[in-house]
């Protein structure tokens, strides 16, 4: 019963807003997936065309390709198969009645995020992945990845360590180290155990883009150990490294491309376009530049890539290496990459609450991605912001009656830039409450009542340490003849006069009452106050 509980508290506390992003993000993994898997095909027809070249060369290294190709066939439509089943058992069988289910062109069967409700539902995960017993198929697909990451690592030799261990971390399924005070998670529990269904999927895809990238790693090594006997070093790759993948729009992209074993005393030619197999008039294939864009300028061996893009999305290019065999022939071999450049992320939020408050200092911390603190700079509509520390500012709104927004920019390399603009609600300050011995209604001793000094003005759940002071309160009572009595007191104090007055007009079992209660706060503006109501015992 406690389970169900927790589950449907996790249900409840999950926004729209928060589950439609998993949707973006899973979009974002499948366009990576999608990248990876042409880039894969194109390097598998590149193997067709060493086969035509040479096919006694080529034959046991397309082989070792095309058996990689199969294994990480086989885990991604596991997968994939996994993703199904799940949004089966929270949609129904019918696939003809489940709109979430569709089939593409090639006739798989795809999930369309945008149509899957219960997208906040956990226990799908718990059920399928995890299973009553610990035994689901979580378990299972566990021991699919480390048995897929093991024959990848057999194709690899032993010596190149540093590329062994890039696939041994691309495919990594070791326990997360236990956080302290927490009780340590497996593998399986961190990934699937309580996660709501429009997280689980993108957790899958990720699987499935690290078991792509993975192939894709290994069949571009076993596509360079073709020509790599040729040479005196143990293999030849191209190889492209960039210094990032995923930038912020007005950001330099730019990325060494070289031959992994290369001869500095014949450093090699990169063409930058468009290249194609093209058929030669012996029936062989040959790799040739269709379209030249760029001749990369070489510095120590390795080609210079450098662009600084003006459109989001996902750029690509690629070309052709190009270097002199030691039997006097040119060797090219073809490269494809691709970076996403995306809109600044603009991260504007307040510290210790979701509005401003009109009269006071409110605290308000600032970042952007990739961007210095200290560069950054904030200006407010309907206010006024003051830097208290690099990324720490303090904002004043001016009027409750509108929004205050909140503009950040930053001057880099030279340039001024804006990365975004941020919306907060604006109010006035709460009203304190007014308190005397730390009540403000109910009984009270008579003894109780003179023995205090001070009416208090207490915020209370309030997150800010704001202090109100009361300024004036009026004493009412009503004496022995039916009378009633007052005491005006411009101040907080419960003075010997006021006491006094309580000595001589509040009796037994009578009512006596503060006030006209007016305070102060740090805004300079006056506030009234809550009356305070005591029957005296």
């Amino acid at each position: 019963m406690m389970y169900l509980v927790l589950t449907a508290m996790l249900a409840l506390n999950v926004s729209a807003e928060v589950l439609d992003a998993f949707r973006l993000v899973n979009e974002g993994i499948k366009t990576t997936t999608d990248n990876y898997i042409k880039k894969n095909n194109s390097i598998y027809k590149e193997f067709e065309a060493e086969m035509a070249k040479n096919a006694k060369k080529a034959q046991s290294w397309k082989q070792q390709a095309f058996e990689v190709r199969s294994k990480a066939d086989s885990l991604y439509d596991y997968l994939q198969g996994l993703k199904v089943e799940m949004v089966k058992m929270n949609q129904g069988e019918k696939i003809k009645e489940n709109e979430a289910l569709q089939k593409n062109e090639n006739g798989e069967v795809v999930i369309d995020m945008t149509k899957l409700v219960g997208k906040a539902k956990s226990d799908l995960g718990d059920r399928l992945m995890i299973g009553e017993n610990f035994d689901g198929e979580a378990y299972d697909l566990k021991k699919w990845i480390n048995r897929y990451r093991k024959d990848l690592l057999s194709y690899i030799d032993e010596d190149d360590q540093k590329f062994r261990e890039t696939i041994s971390k691309t495919l990594d399924t070791s326990d997360p180290p236990a956080r302290e005070g927490h009780e340590k998670k497996s593998w399986e529990i961190k990934h699937f155990y309580g996660i709501p269904l429009a997280a689980v999927l993108p957790i899958i895809s990720t699987l499935q883009a690290d078991v792509r990238n993975a192939e894709s790693e290994v069949i571009q090594y076993l596509l360079g150990q073709i020509d790599a006997g040729s040479f005196a070093f143990n293999k030849l790759e191209a190889t492209v490294i960039p210094n990032a993948n995923y930038m912020l729009q007005g950001s330099d992209y730019q990325a060494e491309v070289f031959l992994a074993a290369r001869d500095t005393t014949a450093p090699p030619q990169v063409l930058v376009g468009q290249w194609d197999s093209v058929r030669q008039e012996d029936g062989s294939y040959q790799i040739e530049m269709t379209r030249v864009e760029d001749t990369l300028p070489i510095k120590g061996g390795k080609g210079l890539y450098k662009r600084t893009p003006r459109q989001t999305g996902v750029h690509e290019w690629g070309g052709i290496i190009e270097l002199m065999g030691p039997e006097g022939n040119t060797i090219r071999k073809p490269f494809r990459q691709s970076y996403e450049v995306a809109e600044p992320n603009l991260v504007v939020s307040p510290t210790k609450m979701n509005v401003f408050y009109v009269g006071i200092p409110n605290p308000v911390s600032i970042s952007v991605p990739s961007i210095p603190p200290k560069k950054l700079e904030a200006d407010v509509r309907n206010g006024s912001i003051y830097k208290v520390r690099p990324g720490e500012f303090e904002v004043k709104p001016n009027s409750p009656d509108r929004e205050c927004v909140v503009e950040v920019s930053a001057t880099i390399n030279g340039r001024p830039r804006t990365y975004g603009t941020q919306r907060f609600r604006v109010k006035d300050l709460p009203t304190p409450v007014a308190t005397v011995g730390g009540k403000s209604r109910g009984e009270i001793k008579k003894e109780v009542l003179k023995a205090q000094s001070v009416v208090f003005a207490e915020m209370k759940d309030f997150l800010f340490d704001l202090q109100y002071e009361v300024t004036q309160y009026t004493l009412t009572t009503t004496n022995r003849g039916g009378y009633v009595q007052t005491l005006r007191k411009q101040t907080n104090r419960i003075d010997q006069e006021a006491r006094q007055w309580i000595e001589d007009n509040v009796r037994l079992d009578s009512r006596v009452h503060f006030e006209d209660l007016r305070a102060v706060g740090p805004d300079g503006r006056e506030k009234k106050l809550n009356p305070i109501m005591f029957e005296v015992q």
